[in-house]
């Protein structure tokens, strides 16, 4: 039953999700979460090393979920489930793509899809920078003591650090991960992370 379960919620996942795994986040997280497969801190974790590591998020993800709620069998499940919609529609539109190119409706679609999917992205962004920044939520006591927390301001200074290299500077992604990675490290191995 679990099997079926992994297989189904990352098929609805990969089925619907426009614009790659950035997208997906917000069903990944809320189905996920939902189903009690991680909590909320434990995926933020995983999207984390899910993007230092090879390959797409949305097989990482789901590879890693199904791995750890049903082993290998709920890895083959729900890494099934989110690559083959992609694989079919993508043999669709490869078909039928020369000859639906130019059409208005097409193109309507297309240009209604892209905000939808920035606003997806967005929103995950949002949520998980919460989870990051302000993980004991936004409410005023918390707030303070979350602000003026040690580990709060090295979360801030690599995130402005990450912001500043990726668009000022134009430092390769990989760079700014090894970059962020060392400076975590070096952070709870003084202690400031807590």
């Amino acid at each position: 039953m679990i099997l079926l379960q992994l297989f189904w919620t990352f098929f609805k996942i990969g089925a619907f999700t426009f614009g790659g795994g950035y997208a997906m986040l917000p069903m990944v997280q809320q189905e996920v979460v939902r189903h009690g497969w991680m909590t909320m801190k434990e995926l933020v974790d995983f999207i984390a090393v899910s993007e230092s590591t090879p390959g797409p998020f949305a097989v990482n993800v789901s590879t890693y979920v199904g791995t750890r709620t049903a082993g290998l069998a709920g890895a083959f499940a729900a890494t099934g489930g989110v690559i083959l919609p992609s694989f079919v529609i993508i043999l669709l539109v490869a078909k039928a793509y020369e000859r639906f190119r130019k059409s208005r409706v097409v193109a309507g679609a297309m240009s209604g899809l892209r905000p939808a999917v920035v606003g997806l992205i967005g929103a995950s962004a949002l949520q998980i920078g919460q989870e990051v920044f302000f993980p004991d939520g936004l409410r005023l006591p918390a707030l303070k003591s979350t602000v003026t927390a040690p580990s709060f301001a090295v979360s801030l200074a690599i995130f402005l650090l990450a912001l500043f290299l990726m668009q000022r500077k134009k430092v390769s992604p990989i760079l700014i991960i090894v970059i962020s990675l060392l400076a975590g490290l070096a952070a709870g191995y003084t202690g400031l992370l807590g």
